[in-house]
């Protein structure tokens, strides 16, 4: 059994909605990251890298980075078709969750929220906040193109960068407070109507 390493409504929603997804047996850890949680002694011999979330499979090993965590679980379950076999598919699969990852939430919603990581200059952050907003939008608007005529970034059923989507805009909805650009707003009405997607909500207190 596998077990995730978490902390409610950060980037892990996005592995444990793939997890509820598979729907096998696993094992949620608590880290709660806005009380520090993650630079604890007990949670650094877990993992030196102090974030979440981090997996740690039924051999012992720890596998950690979205990405990683999100394409080893579609690929260790093929059955569920979380990631297209296809190697077009599959490329475009992954150039959206890197794009997610790596430029939109972490260049963009950090930004937003954690100006002090940019600069510990307070009279910077409002312009530190002021780009992450516009990468964020930037890449809302990216995938608002691409759902043009689409229920999900996968094809017809949910890959791993539809779950990569789902947290990033689940961000824009409960933390900012603000609608999604219609396409995107349509695959988050769609995603949370799943029930995998209801079930991860509600364990971890959104529901």
């Amino acid at each position: 059994m596998v077990t995730l390493f978490h902390s409610p409504g950060t980037c892990s929603l996005g592995i444990h909605v793939l997890l509820e997804e598979i729907g096998a047996p696993y094992d949620l850890a608590l880290i709660d990251v806005t009380k520090g949680k993650q630079h604890q002694p007990e949670y650094l011999a877990v993992n030196p890298k102090a974030k979440v979330p981090a997996l740690r499979r039924a051999d012992g090993s720890l596998l950690t980075e979205w990405p990683a965590i999100a394409t080893w679980l579609a690929l260790a379950n093929p059955d569920k078709k979380l990631l297209p076999t296809d190697v077009e598919g599959m490329v475009r699969t992954l150039e959206a969750v890197d794009y997610i990852i790596a430029t939109v939430h972490m260049h963009g919603f950090t930004r937003l929220f954690l100006p002090i990581h940019f600069s510990p200059n307070e009279a910077d952050h409002p312009a530190i906040r002021e780009k992450g907003r516009l990468i964020f939008e930037k890449g809302l608007a990216h995938f608002n193109a691409q759902l043009e005529g689409r229920d999900y970034l996968g094809g017809e059923s949910p890959s791993i960068a539809d779950a990569a989507l789902f947290y990033i805009t689940f961000w824009k909805v409960t933390r900012l407070k603000q609608e999604p650009p219609p396409n995107v707003a349509a695959h988050y009405a769609r995603m949370c109507q799943r029930p995998a997607v209801a079930r991860a909500l509600q364990m971890e207190g959104f529901a």
